[in-house]
């Protein structure tokens, strides 16, 4: 395997979905940084909730963060994809009663906590968004109208694994992807874990895609050919897949 590099979500992936624990990924994370493997998170998540993981795992990498929004770490600025948030939440105002959107911009830090198990510090990190906006969706047959007045205003709509996600219409996880490998350079074999629809564009642009399960062991519709699965869900499982695929 030519000069490997992973890519990979964190939510329900690297992390495990109920408690966003990674302690049974350590074993392949020490293997990645022992080979030089790049290690690259490519998440919905903040640039500072990426910073704080990177620090608790010791890695040192690139990363993607809201949902391809931007990628830091391959120049002294980021590389921005995406739009800024404030022109989402703009959309969002005009839309929410109609569609019975409820935005991370709109709740308290007591009601992020709630939705997502997070500690006051974390719920704080994730509702500091610089080019996205997670939200619940009550309706979710209203889900296409939405999308299409997003997409006339420039915006788009991407499910994740508990919030859906305003974003730019120009980004997407594998045109981030895409982005880094040209800018890594060498001849590279890529790698990418994700579990949810809005992982797909990452999946279907690398070398080797893997599919995780969600918490209850299923898989999403997925129709990339070359897809790997993974045996189970969150950080067993991801440590298992890579295990396996780097063992040959």
């Amino acid at each position: 395997m030519r000069n490997p590099v992973v890519f990979t979500d964190l939510d329900g992936t690297l992390l495990n979905h109920d408690d966003y624990a990674f302690a049974s990924a350590m074993p392949m994370i020490s293997r990645l940084k022992r080979d030089n493997i790049p290690l690259i998170f490519v998440t919905s998540k903040t640039k500072e909730e990426c910073e704080i993981l990177q620090e608790k795992m010791q890695i040192d990498a690139p990363f993607v963060v809201e949902n391809g929004a931007a990628i830091y770490g391959l120049e002294a600025m980021p590389i921005v994809l995406g739009v800024e948030v404030a022109e989402i939440r703009r959309f969002l105002d005009r839309v929410w009663d109609r569609f019975g959107i409820r935005a991370f911009y709109q709740m308290s830090v007591d009601e992020v906590i709630e939705v997502t198990g997070f500690d006051e510090s974390n719920a704080k990190l994730a509702k500091a968004r610089s080019y996205s906006e997670p939200f619940f969706l009550s309706e979710p047959s209203e889900l296409d109208a939405l999308q299409a007045e997003a997409k006339e205003s420039g915006l788009k709509i991407l499910k994740g694994g508990r919030f859906y996600h305003c974003v730019g219409g120009e980004q997407d996880k594998g045109r981030a992807v895409q982005v880094v490998c040209e800018r890594m350079g060498a001849d590279r074999t890529t790698i990418a874990l994700g579990d949810n629809y809005n992982d797909l564009d990452m999946l279907r642009v690398v070398d080797i895609p893997i599919l995780m399960p969600l918490p209850d062991q299923s898989f999403i519709r997925c129709e990339i050919v070359n897809v790997r699965k993974a045996p189970a869900s969150g950080a067993k499982g991801w440590n298992a897949i890579l295990e396996e695929i780097l063992n040959g």
